[in-house]
């Protein structure tokens, strides 16, 4: 399960979500990847949930990227507990994920077993995704 090795502070405010990615929003390493639509936290479970249905359509061919990171803490108060008292203890991490942010990267496979693999990994998160192919004539300046 994805979570950061250390953080500065235990406890974050939840922040707001609004406007698109302007970062993470190029397909920067592979040929294929898997956009977000909407805005939302997805969670470190989603995340890996989504790699393992990808690597395994992919049978362990093509190489994978995970383009987002769960460094969020979302705290959690126990049940039928009085209000008051302070906040909760962090119970699991979140990514914070706009519209238009690459969320995974594929390369190595053709384009219809990417196609399949991200629709599965698509599947397993909370958020509508489309899949995308690098433009050809991005590299060609480089």
């Amino acid at each position: 399960m994805l979570m950061p090795k250390r953080v500065k502070y235990r406890k974050v405010q939840r922040g707001r979500m609004k406007g698109r990615a302007s970062r993470g929003n190029t397909i920067d390493y592979g040929k294929y990847g898997l956009v977000a639509m909407e805005p939302a936290w997805i969670t470190s479970n989603q995340i890996e949930a989504a790699r393992i249905a990808l690597t395994r359509y992919i049978k362990r061919g093509g190489q994978v990227w995970i383009k987002v990171f769960p460094d969020k803490p979302v705290t959690a108060k126990p049940a039928e507990t009085r209000m008051g008292s302070g906040k909760g203890s962090p119970e699991y991490w979140v990514a914070v994920v706009k519209p238009d942010r690459v969320l995974f990267e594929l390369d190595g496979v053709d384009e219809e077993v990417a196609r399949e693999a991200m629709r599965l990994a698509a599947s397993k998160l909370p958020i509508k995704c489309k899949f995308v192919v690098k433009a050809e004539t991005e590299g060609d300046n480089a």
